[in-house]
């Protein structure tokens, strides 16, 4: 039975995974990966090369993987003489890591002179996905004969999962080092997430933003950033096109994901209006995640404010911020309807109260709420979904894990033909119940 975002165990729970090892010196990333898949709920086989298992042992990976490792095709442990089929059979995916030059080759060209060969080509293609994390010297990577045999193999139906680029073992530096095992889960976890926006191209702002007072000091709030990169991690596993508009955050940018870091509020709707005025790629959805200050100060003082004598504090004068998620919204009904677009409110109390009332200023046709002090900072999180059918509560579990279950909800909204039930009303100014320095 299939699970729902909010019941799954773990992120590959109940995947069977086949990690081939070909020879390189990345197999000691691939012991990493091997632990990374398992602790995600997976079941691991791993497969060597005769090569692999001059860089790594098979007794390594058998630790990590708690199961036999194959290495040969006349390995008789299967009781039809058969592992190049019945593994194979077995596997939701095969995931090659580390792919080196000469075993790609050997894909482009349908070779299949040891085990690991034979499996890839007898894999049932329509189910069971070829996952390739090439690895090798900048130079291979690079030569015209290595480019094309990877377009063979992605147009036989593998995906290339890309390199990564720094430092090499042979003491170059440039493009075709494997990547991390943490960015390789990352994209083994995105391979079995239903792909509900394909096609779609999402705008996403998270994180605080920061006003300056002085050079060294400002208004900001405690908004990590956490919730709005879990969406656009979301977003981008559900097959979009993602760019994230962060605020001043230290968080890794998620796998595929396009990011622009801005300071400010003024700086964030820039950012924002940049990409919504591109004449290509326009975005279809904007998630306004972020917690955008009110008010800035008036004026930036040229240097810091010294303290006075007499210990009087200094008075500052505030002019309000351009509302990012409503002049968004305003645009989206001059342009049709053509835009998707989801709030954020981050409330002290009355949430369901404030939430509805916030989306009928907005004009918006989904509002997210949440309790912000419970929720800065955290790892997990309790969402309250506000459309013009009522309140939908998804329970506390961890962000990504909501982030997941939000990208379903937008998709399916976005199939049902929101752009008629959007609220028509708009308002104007600060929301009334936000803090001085958020507005969500």
């Amino acid at each position: 039975m299939s699970e729902t975002p909010l019941q799954a165990a773990g992120d590959l729970a109940g995947r069977h995974i086949l990690l081939g090892l070909t020879g390189g010196v990345a197999c000691y990333k691939s012991a990493e990966l091997c632990r990374l898949l398992i602790k995600a709920g997976a079941t691991v086989q791993v497969v060597m090369t005769e090569a692999a298992g001059q860089f790594i042992t098979p007794v390594t990976m058998q630790a990590l993987s708690g199961r036999p490792v194959y290495d040969s095709q006349w390995d008789a442990r299967e009781a039809n003489n058969m592992p190049h089929i019945n593994l194979g059979r077995e596997a939701d995916a095969i995931v090659l890591a580390p792919a080196s030059a000469d075993f790609i080759a050997r894909l482009a060209q349908g070779r299949s002179d040891e085990l690991l060969s034979l499996l890839c080509l007898a894999r049932p293609a329509e189910r069971v996905a070829l996952l390739i994390a090439p690895a090798m010297n900048r130079e291979m990577w690079a030569h015209p004969a290595t480019q094309r045999n990877l377009a063979q193999v992605q147009a036989d139906g593998a995906r290339i999962l890309g390199v990564g680029t720094g430092f090499q073992a042979c003491g170059e530096s440039g493009d075709g080092r494997m990547l991390e095992p943490a960015q390789l889960l990352e994209d083994i976890v995105a391979h079995f997430q239903p792909k509900v926006l394909a096609g779609q191209r999402v705008l996403i702002t998270a994180g605080p933003t920061f006003e300056a007072i002085d050079p060294v000091r400002g208004i900001t709030n405690h908004s990590s950033g956490k919730m709005g990169f879990a969406i656009a991690r979301a977003a981008r596993e559900a097959g979009a096109e993602v760019t994230l508009v962060a605020g001043p955050v230290s968080l890794p940018t998620p796998r595929g994901v396009q990011r622009v870091d801005v300071q400010s509020a003024r700086q964030m709707l820039d950012a924002v209006q940049a990409q919504l005025s591109q004449t290509s790629q326009v975005p279809t959805v904007f998630v306004a995640t972020a917690a955008v200050a009110d008010w800035r100060p008036a004026a930036v003082a040229e240097h810091k404010i010294k303290k006075t004598v007499e210990g009087q504090a200094p008075t500052l004068q505030f002019v309000e911020n351009q509302d990012i998620l409503l002049t968004v919204a305003q645009g989206a009904r001059a342009r049709a309807g053509q835009l998707f677009c989801v709030g954020f409110a981050a409330e002290s109390h009355d949430l369901a109260a404030h939430a509805r009332a916030k989306r009928q200023r907005k004009g918006i046709p989904l509002l997210v709420g949440n309790i912000g002090p419970a929720a800065f900072g955290q790892d997990d999180n309790q969402l309250l979904l506000v459309d013009e059918q009522g309140v939908q509560e998804l329970p506390r579990a961890p962000k990504l894990v909501l982030a997941r279950a939000l990208v379903a909800e937008i998709a399916q909204r976005m199939r049902g033909g929101w752009a008629a039930h959007a609220p028509q009303h708009v308002g104007r100014g600060v929301d009334a119940g936000t803090s001085a320095a958020v507005q969500p």
